[in-house]
């Protein structure tokens, strides 16, 4: 899309009123501006400038106290680059619009490293130094939710029968065919933007869904794609009176959203280098099982990065609590699919989908390239419950999380230093505004009973 031309995209397209020139902060939420049509020419030669300091906000938004991004600079703008990707049409907003996705940038024209997918960009290209290619492929859960019972119960009535839904139906199609309007909305909206979204499930939670994105050798596409995925989604639900949550735990006694990431590595061939003719897989695979394992711990603030993710990891509730890895195993960390060898490739299911996409691949794949320069062996796979075992343990708290991030260097290969000041930075701020806050079960708990 390098020879893209704006004025003749802006006359094939007559009904957009409005632009958003976005991208993703540190936690994955969307931000940017709104611009005229006419400003898209600015926007794809890089004329519009924004904060660096707004890819590093706490979850409210705010600036974070003490960042060397914000007032020690000056708050300085940078530049932001277009990615290649859109003008996308936005078809859930009252007046017809576009997003145009930029990354974050130093005048200079250097990729600013506080920018995520800037930093899975650098990481891709190490990779690609190698002549090694990651098809990879993510699985998204969310809830559909009222958002005027958001606390609480929170599940929509069934959209055609107008009943409470009470019901946890997994795989239930009568679920998919009853949402089908809401459903068909997102994948027609995940067409227009090229999202490659495959197949749609009913989860195990009332009103949950799974939606697949299909394999690609195009790593960072596919990242873009999860992450176009939860805006589509949420977009859709609004116009629908709805709310789709990525919450990792939006409800105490239901499964909670994970985010699932299938990964295997090609050569210039096509060769999948993960396949050694049988079940076993290759060595080159072992050794990225080794890198995966051996920084899991430390990487949980990319997979479980806010308070309420924890709550999603506990003991049989189809979320891993410990490091392992297994064939053919859903209560392992990282699972290896069946299937026959050519297909050999790995599943990372410890994120929640609360995460940013980004970081998430970044963290996987960094992990698993650090392995295999390095030759780390992993521990043998695990054949039972991994909830039966005794075994290494993920940290259980936002407050572990932060601190095995800080004291390891086991990151330190794919995360780039700027990133990681953020990453603590950010995470200790939220750490402090919840810790200072008094429930209401914690007021009513303690009021007048003691």
């Amino acid at each position: 899309m390098q020879d893209f031309n704006a004025e003749l995209w802006l006359k094939n397209n007559p009904e957009i009123e409005s632009l958003r020139a976005v991208f993703l902060d540190i936690n994955g939420v969307m931000r940017g501006k709104r611009l005229r049509p006419d400003s898209l020419e600015k926007i794809i030669k890089g004329g519009v400038r924004m904060p660096l300091s707004t890819a590093n906000v706490d979850i409210w938004g705010r600036d974070i106290d003490g960042s060397p991004w914000v007032f020690e600079s000056g708050d300085a703008d940078g530049r932001c680059d277009w990615t290649q990707r859109g003008p996308l049409p936005i078809n859930w907003t009252d007046r017809p619009a576009a997003m145009v996705p930029v990354t974050l940038a130093d005048d200079d024209g250097a990729p600013f490293m506080g920018d995520a997918r800037n930093a899975l960009a650098s990481l891709l290209a190490r990779y690609q130094d190698l002549n090694i290619r990651p098809v990879t492929a993510f699985e998204l859960e969310f809830y559909l939710v009222d958002p005027k019972a958001a606390i609480g119960d929170g599940t929509p009535a069934n959209p055609l029968s107008g009943v409470p839904t009470i019901r946890d139906n997994v795989l239930s199609v009568d679920e998919l065919n009853d949402y089908d309007a809401l459903l068909g909305d997102i994948y027609q909206a995940c067409e227009a933007q090229n999202v490659d979204v495959d197949a749609a499930i009913s989860e195990s939670g009332r009103a949950q869904f799974e939606v697949n994105l299909r394999h690609g050798d195009d790593a960072l596409k596919v990242a873009d794609d999860a992450v176009l995925f939860k805006i589509i989604a949420k977009g859709v639900a609004r116009k629908h009176g709805l709310a789709a949550s990525f919450m990792a735990k939006p409800f105490a006694e239901r499964a909670g959203n994970g985010l699932h990431l299938h990964f295997s590595l090609i050569d210039q061939d096509g060769k999948n280098l993960f396949d050694n003719g049988d079940q076993v897989g290759s060595a080159m695979m072992h050794h990225a099982l080794g890198g995966l394992l051996a920084s899991m711990p430390s990487s949980m603030i990319f997979f479980a990065p806010h308070l309420n993710s924890y709550r999603r990891l506990a003991i049989e509730q189809h979320a891993p609590t410990s490091v392992c890895w297994g064939y053919e195993n859903r209560t392992a960390a990282i699972r290896i699919p069946g299937g026959p060898p050519s297909g050999r490739r790995i599943e990372h299911r410890v994120a929640g989908c609360d995460t940013n996409p980004y970081l998430v691949m970044l963290a996987i794949l960094g992990a698993a390239l650090h392995g295999i320069e390095t030759k780390i062996d992993p521990a043998p796979p695990i054949t039972a419950s991994s909830y039966d075992l005794d075994l290494p343990q993920l940290p259980d708290s936002w407050q572990a999380a932060v601190a095995a991030f800080e004291n390891d260097t086991s990151c330190d290969s794919f995360c780039p230093p700027v990133l990681r000041e953020m990453m603590i930075l950010t995470k200790k701020q939220e750490m402090a505004r919840f810790a200072a806050e008094i429930t209401p079960l914690e007021f009513a708990s303690y009021l007048d009973q003691v």
